[in-house]
């Protein structure tokens, strides 16, 4: 039997589809046995985004003789959280990614700054190019005006894109489509923020599913239950994910949190010591940043909380 690779394109428990991208043409997969990476903790060995080589009997796989995953290739970088409850283990949401888009909102259900913030330095960690996208902005326009401007001036101030966009009026749609195009784009975020809906907007001829918020918990039902590629129709690719309810940092030492903050990075030259944790030493050029404003204050907060955290799940 011939090797080949391919893409892993969703992951439905001990089920794989593939596909040799940039072609869409999907077969049926299984593992051979336990992969284990090296060095890796993670609960699925196997993500989508994976380029596997695999072996299969026959031309063109079917579900009653599948194709076989022998192994996976290198990744040049993925976006990993660890389980709910901060527990040691930990999953694969997506490899090989361009770029991250983190979808948020500012209510119903209202963005978390400490969990934005702990994806966003998974992102910089395993290097992974992330984009805010604010979503259902023809809401916010008014009630929420002095909310959406002080958002952006935290994340474009910290050096991130943030994109508003509403997949009810379409506004931003254009510009997120060109933000996507030939790209392999992760999107993410908690339940409800209209992930699903924004895919649709982008590419009406995906099939997804769309949820309602559940009013009884403020936060939205699960609409997406797989992890899924999708081709975009004007080019690129597009990887849905189910709605993410808790957000752990894995593999990063408390002494290394700061340096995944770019404003605090740039900022920390300055500091009269190294290292510096930037919560007691005198000279810190971090705190004086926090203190006159340049670093804001939300952000700092999220990094004490997860130097924190970093200590106690030493």
């Amino acid at each position: 039997m011939q090797k080949k690779t391919a893409t892993v394109v969703k992951h439905t428990g001990s089920h794989y589809l593939l596909s040799a991208l940039p072609e869409w043409n999907l077969f049926p997969a299984v593992l051979r046995g336990r992969i284990r990476l090296k060095g890796s903790t993670a609960t699925n060995p196997v993500a989508v985004g994976d380029r596997v080589v695999y072996e299969s009997e026959t031309v063109a796989p079917t579900l009653e003789n599948p194709a076989v995953i022998l192994s996976v290739q290198e990744r040049k970088n993925y976006v990993i959280r660890k389980s709910a409850n901060l527990s040691r283990q930990a999953h694969i949401i997506a490899a090989n990614v361009d770029k991250a888009f983190i979808v948020a909102t500012l209510d119903f259900p209202e963005v978390k700054l400490p969990f934005l913030d702990r994806i966003l330095v998974t992102c910089e960690v395993y290097n992974v190019h992330p984009v805010i996208v604010m979503n259902k902005t023809d809401l916010f326009r008014t009630a929420f005006s002095g909310q959406l401007e002080a958002f952006h001036r935290i994340y474009e101030g910290a050096g991130y894109k943030v994109l508003d966009v509403s997949a009810l009026t379409g506004e931003g749609i254009g510009i997120l489509r060109e933000e996507c195009r030939d790209s392999v784009s992760l999107f993410s975020g908690v339940s409800g923020v209209g992930k699903s809906s924004l895919i649709k907007a982008l590419d009406p001829s995906i099939e997804l599913k769309i949820g309602e918020i559940s009013e009884a918990h403020l936060q939205g039902k699960h609409t997406t239950t797989f992890y899924e590629m999708y081709p975009l129709a004007t080019g690129g690719f597009i990887i849905d994910t189910p709605g993410i309810r808790g957000f752990g940092l894995v593999d990063i030492r408390p002494e290394e949190i700061a340096l995944y903050f770019p404003e605090m990075f740039k900022a920390s030259e300055n500091c009269r010591f190294t290292p510096c944790t930037h919560t007691h030493e005198p000279g810190c050029a971090v705190k004086a940043a926090v203190e006159e404003g340049t670093i804001s204050s939300e952000r700092y907060m999220s990094y004490l909380g997860m130097l924190e955290e970093g200590e106690k799940y030493r």
